[in-house]
């Protein structure tokens, strides 16, 4: 069960660790390269601004963004802005989503997100963390997928897990870190794939942010997953 209100902390925890660390960049390290193929880090502070109103709309009932193309604009837009826009940018917007998820509602509810995508209202707060705890990695400025709170990788592994289940051009696999265990890809009564690594690398496989070089796999190559 989803506890909103535990993961609007986290996300406020976790936004701060973010805005610390980057916090202690310049202007010229905001415009370098991050580890998202085509991105620099101020693409990425601009996406994760743009993407805390675009989840205060799905919380206020309106369109998450009013189109692909208008999400890409505004994230070029925004990303060349110098150190201090960027970290206002995600402070304010980050107040705004935090504001509006302690606002009275009805958590049971649906929301749309984008692509034909809904979801309990519940579970927005759990998206959004996952946004900034990701995005914190994928900055390259010290933050690794080994520094996330144990309860998130967790929590994320499952999701991606679960978002995978069922898909047909996944073979049927287990997951384990040795001590917990998931599956994944097509319905079958017994996996083919059994894969096995350390939280960090599983999660970083599930995520699209590592190769998956640290995993042990049996009974077939390592499946090949659709993009997130």
């Amino acid at each position: 069960m989803m506890d909103h209100a535990l993961d609007l902390a986290s996300v406020r925890d976790a936004t701060e660790r973010l805005l610390t660390g980057v916090g202690k960049l310049d202007n010229a390290s905001v415009t370098e390269s991050s580890r998202l193929p085509g991105w620099s880090r101020g693409h990425v502070l601009a996406h994760l601004a743009r993407n805390a109103d675009a989840l205060v709309n799905v919380l206020e009932g309106r369109r998450m963004y009013v189109s692909g193309e208008a999400r890409d604009a505004d994230i070029e837009r925004d990303a060349p802005r110098p150190l201090a826009a960027q970290l206002a940018d995600v402070r304010e917007s980050a107040a705004r989503f935090q504001e509006t998820g302690a606002a009275p509602a009805d958590w049971s509810r649906t929301v749309a997100l984008r692509n034909g995508v809904t979801d309990s209202a519940s579970r927005v707060p759990f998206r959004r963390w996952a946004e900034v705890e990701l995005h914190h990695v994928d900055l390259g400025i010290g933050y690794e997928l080994e520094d996330l709170p144990a309860e998130f990788t967790e929590r994320e592994t499952g999701f991606l897990a679960a978002r995978f289940a069922g898909n047909p051009d996944v073979p049927p696999t287990r997951l384990t870190d040795g001590t917990r265990a998931w599956r994944t890809g097509r319905e079958a009564e017994t996996p083919e794939v059994t894969v096995t690594g350390p939280p960090a690398d599983l999660l970083g496989w599930l995520a699209g942010r590592r190769a998956g070089a640290a995993l042990t796999v049996e009974g077939g190559p390592l499946p090949t997953l659709p993009p997130l």
